[in-house]
């Protein structure tokens, strides 16, 4: 696996639900020209042989535009992908055990949906991002926890890791969760159900690259 590196901007997750596997290259292209910054290959369901086969496309994909690819739930596909790490849920894996099969360098992410004390005990076993959120209703996931924007304030004060939020981002919504404390914005339908996907990832991309102008004009 690939060196540590930094998860921060557009984190476009590529859902098999959502994409289907003859699209799921192009997309992944089409997001990335548009500024997605993490990569995260979603597969629930179907063969073993078929999420194999898309996690190591979309490996190759991210390592030739030095993107960090990320496989949801399974930590030994990523390692035979060769991806730069694993998103871990409520369910899966522990970090600890991830951490075994995935090795020292790679990335270990963690969902703590609304739980502050969650993330901070992830961050302590190891965890390299956390994931809070549902902060919006979210039509990948319609009964997922909701979490406050305030949250990101309180990790932000708290959490030396970069901080993911994910749950209904839009364009519109996404720059009140940077300013609140989120490194990344993690995006499914915002990108990949849209019509020209490039052109949506740019939007969102274009979020950061605000910020960013913000925080050197408060600067100087």
């Amino acid at each position: 696996m690939n060196r540590i590196t930094r998860v921060a901007g557009l984190y476009a997750i590529a859902d098999t639900s959502l994409i289907a596997a003859d699209r799921l290259a192009d997309a992944v292209v089409a997001a990335l020209r548009g500024g997605a910054r993490v990569v995260q290959l979603r597969a629930k369901g179907g063969a073993a042989k078929q999420h194999r086969h898309a996690a190591q496309a979309l490996a190759e994909l991210c390592r030739a535009q030095a993107v960090p690819f990320i496989v949801n739930d399974d930590p030994r596909l990523a390692v035979a992908v060769g991806a730069d790490g694993v998103h871990l849920g409520r369910e899966d894996t522990d970090i600890a055990a991830a951490r075994r099969i995935v090795g020292a360098t790679a990335l270990i992410g963690v969902s703590c949906y609304n739980r502050l004390d969650a993330a901070l005990a992830a961050e302590k076993a190891g965890a390299n991002y956390i994931a809070f959120g549902s902060f919006f209703a979210s039509v990948t996931k319609p009964q997922a926890v909701h979490a406050p924007i305030e949250l990101l304030t309180a990790a932000r004060a708290q959490l030396h890791v970069p901080i993911v939020a994910i749950g209904g981002i839009t364009p519109a919504n996404g720059a009140a969760l940077i300013t609140a404390g989120a490194d990344a914005l993690a995006v499914i339908s915002g990108v990949f159900a849209q019509r020209d996907i490039e052109a949506a990832a740019r939007k969102y991309a274009a979020l950061f690259a605000d910020a960013d102008m913000n925080d050197q004009i408060n600067v100087n």
